[in-house]
C-alpha cells in the first residue's frame, strides 16, 4: 500500500469516527493543542500525523488508534 494510500484511509477513518462520536474538528484541535487546519489536513490526506500525535488523536476522540489505520 502507498503511504499516500494510507493517508486516505487514516483520513476517512477520523472523519467517520469523529462525526459518530458528534465532535468537530475544532473540539480536537482544542483538546490537543492543534491547529484545526492541521486536522483537516490528516482528514484530507494531505498530512501525515506522526504516531504520537496518531495515539493523542485516537485518544482525543475516544478510540484505539488500530481504529484509525484499519
Amino acid at each position: 500500500m502507498h503511504s499516500k494510500d494510507s493517508s486516505k484511509k487514516l483520513g476517512i477513518n477520523l472523519k467517520k469516527l469523529r462525526l459518530k462520536k458528534k465532535m468537530s474538528q475544532g473540539d480536537i484541535s482544542r483538546k490537543l493543542g492543534l491547529d484545526r487546519a492541521y486536522i483537516s489536513s490528516i482528514e484530507n490526506g494531505r498530512m501525515n500525523p506522526t504516531l504520537s500525535t496518531l495515539e493523542k488523536l485516537a485518544e482525543a476522540i475516544g478510540v484505539n488508534s488500530s481504529e484509525l489505520i484499519k
